[in-house]
């Protein structure tokens, strides 16, 4: 491994990470909208998908890291990955009650229900490739081909993708929908992935210090109490990271549709609140990844984290007012909330990848995928669609073709809820400090 990323490795990060990102945005925001839209207004169906992905993936990611050791090969696994993932998406919006009662000779009263449960799998099937693709294998070859020195750079960038790919898929899909329809941009959208993938095979090149090692039972290998026992630090991290995106999901699942409903605001305003605050969050990021790699990220980490529960705070607080205000007021209060969001993905992603074993990249990404992907998607939205619940908010009458209707709505609640469990952070992080100090005492002895 060089001491440098190289040009064709940041070309390969970018493309294939802001894909990858395109396409798991799409998943967690556009196919919620397109099932309230287009077969029911359902947010139990939107929290079940989140849920159901979340156990795909982290079963996915499980499997697809340990073969991938096992075959020495990470990059067949992406490209190929990447090819029937696109498929998955193109073919996702050709899903509908007409179509469910037109082709299959569903009876029309049952075809909204035989529907739900189709997205649902259809959600499901996309996950399974995504995640061995994106997940998995992409995630290894990152880990594979950097080093500390320079590792904090690639992850900011790497944080900044999710953020980019929010910032086309909120604003710009949002267009593209009214224009075109969901059928047509998952269409499209899948044909892009699908080429990525093309280009892989081509343009990726697997580290040159990967080798095929490990066995089938190594999809364990993560929680045996041996190998915990062995790396604390990469397991507190994750336990910071558990909490981080158990914070996320308690609102990120509902926020365009809460813009939509609770705020009144149409797709132009929505995608303008949202594309100011990723563009100008994003650029102090780049900054700020580079400032983890000369001070301490430990430290930082205790900013990121006031920081995004200070723009939580501020998105509960401001719920009201003429439009106007609300669209500056919100707006800066995501820019704030998205500024710390990004840092602390970074500064996690740097510090789990730092304390990674170099021999065991492909096994953890599974144990990686159960602390940020499974619980926090199992929990997240269980505890916002509680919220939503219990505030029971009905739609405004806000006399818009463009607004959807439900029995009730997110409800800005579902922010502060957000904003406490993510004060969690600050308990993990002295504990992980401490078992640093620890680990550098006992090596500095031997």
């Amino acid at each position: 491994m060089t001491e440098k990323f190289g040009k064709r490795n940041w070309s390969i990060l970018i493309l294939f990470g802001l894909i990858g990102q395109i396409a798991w945005s799409v998943e967690n925001m556009y196919f919620n909208l397109f099932v309230f839209e287009t077969v029911a207004p359902s947010l139990e169906t939107v929290t079940l998908m989140v849920q159901l992905s979340g156990i795909v993936a982290t079963i996915a990611t499980l499997i697809a890291g340990t073969f991938s050791d096992k075959a020495g090969n990470r990059s067949r696994f992406i490209s190929i990955g990447y090819i029937i993932w696109g498929v998955s998406v193109a073919l996702f919006g050709f899903l509908s009650p007409d179509t469910v009662h037109g082709l299959f000779g569903v009876p029309i009263e049952n075809a909204v229900f035989v529907t739900l449960v189709a997205v649902v799998v259809g959600d499901c099937i996309m996950t399974l490739f995504g995640s061995t693709a994106n997940d998995a294998c992409f995630n290894a070859w990152v880990t594979d081909n950097t080093k500390p020195s320079f590792r904090g750079s690639v992850e900011g960038i790497l944080a900044i993708l999710p953020l980019v790919a929010m910032l086309i898929v909120a604003g710009g899909f949002g267009i593209l929908v009214e224009a075109m329809g969901y059928k047509m941009l998952f269409l499209i959208l899948g044909l892009v992935i699908s080429l990525c993938g093309v280009f892989g095979l081509f343009l990726i090149k697997d580290s040159a210090e990967l080798s095929k090692n490990g066995t089938l039972k190594d999809i364990f290998y993560g929680f045996m109490p041996s190998v915990v026992k062995k790396n604390p630090s990469f397991y507190v991290t994750l336990l910071i990271v558990m909490v981080y995106g158990i914070a996320c999901q308690v609102f990120m699942p509902y926020l365009i549709i809460y813009m939509k409903t609770f705020l009144g605001f149409s797709v132009i305003e929505y995608s303008i609140v949202f594309g100011a605050a990723i563009i100008v969050g994003a650029i102090i990021n780049v900054f700020l990844g580079r400032l983890s790699d000369k001070k301490n990220k430990y430290t930082l980490l205790y900013i990121a984290s006031a920081i995004m529960a200070v723009g939580l705070i501020g998105m509960y607080v401001f719920q009201s007012g003429d439009k106007l205000t609300l669209l500056v007021t919100f707006g800066l209060a995501g820019f704030v909330m998205i500024t710390g969001y990004i840092f602390v993905s970074a500064l996690c992603g740097s510090i789990v990848r730092d304390h990674t074993p170099s021999g065991a990249v492909g096994k953890l990404q599974g144990v990686r995928m159960v602390f940020s992907v499974l619980i926090p998607m199992l929990v997240g939205p269980m505890i916002g669609n509680a919220v939503n619940k219990t505030m029971n908010i009905p739609l405004p009458d806000l006399n818009s073709a463009d607004v959807m209707t439900t029995q009730y709505i997110p409800a800005p609640q579902i922010f502060l809820v957000g904003a406490i469990v993510s004060l969690g952070m600050f308990i993990l992080i002295p504990l992980l400090v401490k078992i640093n100090s620890k680990v550098r005492s006992d090596n500095a002895e031997n």
